[in-house]
């Protein structure tokens, strides 16, 4: 069956957000399409059908294909959890946390499994739309790779080599990646686009030519801005874009160093009626804000202790006393507890921090990693919502007989006497539109979104934006 590969000049050149335009597109033309990524280095993770986890963008693109996600589409996910060391996610499952000269090691191990996953969504779908990672341009990391032209060769996918002009350079960036390739790895390369072109692309006419006659590839197109690019999940913490207001709910979010799983948020940012404000390093918790929200981290003590970095925890304190309300999802939860013991060295170094002392519980890190799609009901509404848990770790004390929901019966979360501070392990909560429309309520604020709707449409507008400057048609014509 067919397939075709999408790589990068670089990072963050919009690859993800393409391959989900060109499988929505596909799906638009009557195929049966299927995203895949042979490796992907995220914190922002998913919940698969099948009891797993892979990248965000991944699930964005199943979203954009019809499909719900699985761990075949993503089958190698790293998860940074230090500088040096990420934790290794193969099929869904956790392999091993290792260092990067380790991972070196084992990564040319990791074909077998990348191959199976490939060939089995090949099997199922009329064609498969592939996401390479970073750049081929990185030959440094050529021997070994799974990710772009190592995959590509032991797929033998066609490649499309995708560069960004909003960052400069962007003649550079495909004929400098077409020179320091080899030829064979050259040979796979079928053509190029541009994107996240600004203002009148006729004006790029002539560069658009310099590059096709450098290189002797056709190129495809040249996809301007997508504008809506912020109402779809992020994937990378740097895409996070938020609309400026004036007036509203004031929520803030503390950008944590290893934050993940921080599209929980993206709904609120939506809301007319809230005012969401993503915290840099080294700001302080502004005395305006209504409630504040402690997002999930891959590093929990070590984000906590960025947090005390910041002051934030000093700010929280003063935050709580002047009435605000504080909400910790994941591992944001456990930092409200009073200890986070990992006596195994689960995360990190082993040892035990005492927590922020906003919530009485304790949290003991397990080995044992919690990764289950679930419905519960919100306490404090009583609206029902579903959610997902991707977690280790398990939080008791007093004030998880104060739970934030209830799962099955049985409590989930904890909160306060107060109920100013509240925490869960549940994330996508404010997907649902009745849980976001009571919780917001709660808050004194209403809700106008259909968040579902919005995301479809933005899918569909993706979609007509690609085929609008893109030449689909030859694109697809390529795919093998």
């Amino acid at each position: 069956m067919p397939a075709l590969m999408i790589q990068g000049t670089g990072s963050n050149v919009g690859k993800s957000m393409l391959v989900a335009g060109l499988c929505r597109a596909a799906r638009k033309r009557g195929l049966s399409v299927a995203p895949f990524k042979p490796q992907n280095m995220s914190n922002n993770a998913a919940v698969t059908s099948d009891g797993g986890e892979i990248g965000r963008a991944q699930a964005l693109q199943a979203l954009a294909s019809g499909l719900r996600p699985h761990t075949d589409m993503n089958p190698v996910l790293l998860k940074p959890e230090t500088d040096v060391g990420s934790q290794v996610v193969v099929q869904g499952k956790r392999l091993a946390t290792v260092k990067a000269r380790e991972y070196a090691r084992l990564k040319p191990t990791l074909m077998q499994a990348v191959l199976e996953s490939f060939n089995r969504l090949k099997s199922q779908y009329d064609l498969v739309i592939v996401e390479g990672a970073g750049s081929p341009a990185e030959v440094n990391l050529r021997p070994g790779d799974i990710a772009n032209m190592g995959f590509a060769q032991a797929a033998q996918v066609p490649v499309v080599l995708c560069g960004d002009i909003d960052r400069g350079g962007v003649i550079a960036q495909i004929v400098g990646t077409q020179a320091v390739m080899s030829a064979e790895d050259n040979a796979l390369v079928a053509g190029f686009m541009i994107n996240k072109f600004r203002g009148d692309p006729s004006l790029f006419d002539d560069g658009y030519a310099m590059i096709e006659n450098h290189t002797g590839w056709p190129g495809f197109g040249v996809a301007p801005w997508f504008a809506d690019a912020w109402k779809l999940p992020a994937e990378d913490a740097l895409d996070i874009a938020t609309p400026q207001r004036d007036a509203g709910l004031h929520i803030v979010c503390l950008k944590l160093s290893r934050m993940a799983n921080f599209d929980d948020l993206d709904p609120l940012s939506q809301e007319a009626s809230v005012r969401l404000t993503m915290l840099m390093p080294g700001q302080a918790i502004p005395g305006d804000a209504d409630l504040v929200v402690i997002p999930g981290s891959k590093s929990t003590r070590g984000d906590l202790a960025f947090l005390r970095e910041q002051g934030w925890d000093v700010d929280l304190h003063a935050h709580v006393r002047r009435g605000g309300q504080v909400l910790g999802i994941c591992g944001g939860y456990q930092m409200l507890g009073k200890v986070i013991a990992d006596p195994e060295g689960i995360e990190g170094p082993a040892g035990s921090d005492p927590g922020l002392g906003l919530l009485d519980i304790e949290t003991r890190m397990t080995s044992d990693k919690r990764l289950t799609e679930v419905e519960a009901t919100h306490v404090a509404s009583g609206t029902c919502f579903q959610g997902y848990e991707i977690h280790i770790g398990r939080s008791e004390g007093p004030d998880t007989g104060r739970p934030f929901a209830t799962l099955d019966g049985q409590p989930e979360g904890a909160q306060n006497p107060t109920g100013t501070v509240a925490g869960s392990y549940l994330h996508g909560m404010f997907q649902n539109d009745a849980f976001r429309s009571g919780f917001l309520a709660n808050l004194g604020a209403t809700s106008d979104l259909d968040y579902s709707s919005t995301l479809d449409s933005t899918l569909d507008a993706l979609s007509d934006h690609v085929e609008t400057h893109l030449n689909v048609s030859a694109l697809l014509r390529v795919a093998r």
